[in-house]
């Protein structure tokens, strides 16, 4: 059952113990209360300022658990905190394996990589958080109100349904990118065997695309680790970029990093998108 009374302390507690500096929010004027104030939460969060606000206040819906982990990467709770915020949400505790916690100093990493599109997903693809750089190159994968993707959230979902997705990337390169990414869940299906949420996944998209199942069918296996990408920007053209993949084993989560291939402009242009893109999203809050 829900604790309203302790989740709303809680929540309060941990927002005045954080400082914009922590989360990579510029400072900003002087502050009449200390920490962050509830819309600097909800936006980390993923959800509505009016909700945030109810929650602090003991009142309005349940949260979702969805919701409650959005909470705990937006207040950057270590692990011991996460499992105390989903039991006053009146969840059980996150249990082993694959999470779908970040932890505060992954987080604090991604904010020092500002100039670099960064991103972290799941080992099935989920993105659970990307930087500014990353939706203004990318798009917006985490289900926010600035992302155009029928099917946000997941890389490898929306690749195969969401054509939108493919808009950014040259057509010559994507049967090279479609295979990459069977080849990657074909390696996630065989370390983890025949979990749930894995055996479901792949039956959605073999059932949603003719493309996958063909690729499935011919049983090629490789994790990524590292892989050459061209981004086809609507607003500066190609980008060429190196995608790192890095693996945090305690949690099961992949950082994916974007860096500008040497020798190109690939610099100049996400420099450039920092200035256009970063001022476009800050002028539609």
């Amino acid at each position: 059952m829900i604790d309203r009374i302790g989740l709303a302390d809680f929540l309060r507690r941990r927002r005045e113990a954080l400082t914009p500096a922590d989360l990579g929010l510029p400072g900003g004027m002087r502050r009449r209360a200390p920490g962050l104030r509830r819309d600097e939460v909800a936006s980390q969060a993923g959800i509505s300022y009016d909700y945030y606000a109810r929650l602090e206040q003991h009142r309005g819906a349940n949260p979702s658990e969805s919701v409650i982990a959005g909470l705990a990467r937006g207040l950057r709770l270590n692990d011991d905190q996460r499992d105390h915020l989903f039991r006053l949400a009146g969840f059980s505790a996150p249990v082993s394996g694959p999470s779908r916690h970040i932890s505060p100093g992954l987080l604090q990493m991604l904010d020092h990589l500002s100039d670099v599109p960064t991103l972290i997903c799941t080992d099935l693809g989920d993105v659970l958080h990307q930087n500014a750089l990353a939706t203004v190159v990318l798009g917006d994968f985490t289900g926010g109100k600035d992302a155009l993707l029928r099917h946000p959230n997941n890389l490898i979902r929306a690749w195969f349904i969401d054509q939108d997705t493919r808009s950014r990337f040259p057509v010559e390169d994507w049967a090279a990118h479609s295979a990459a990414h069977v080849r990657d869940l074909r390696a996630t299906t065989s370390r983890r065997g025949g979990e749930p949420d894995v055996v479901a996944f792949v039956k959605e998209l073999a059932v949603g695309s003719e493309e996958f199942r063909l690729l499935w069918e011919q049983h090629d296996v490789g994790g990524r680790r590292f892989a050459h990408k061209r981004i086809a920007h609507p607003e500066v053209g190609l980008i060429d970029l190196n995608c790192e993949v890095m693996l945090t084993p305690d949690h099961g989560l992949q950082v994916v990093a974007f860096f500008p291939v040497e020798a190109t402009n690939a610099r100049e242009k996400l420099d450039l998108l920092q200035v256009i893109g970063l001022q476009t999203l800050t002028a539609n809050p």
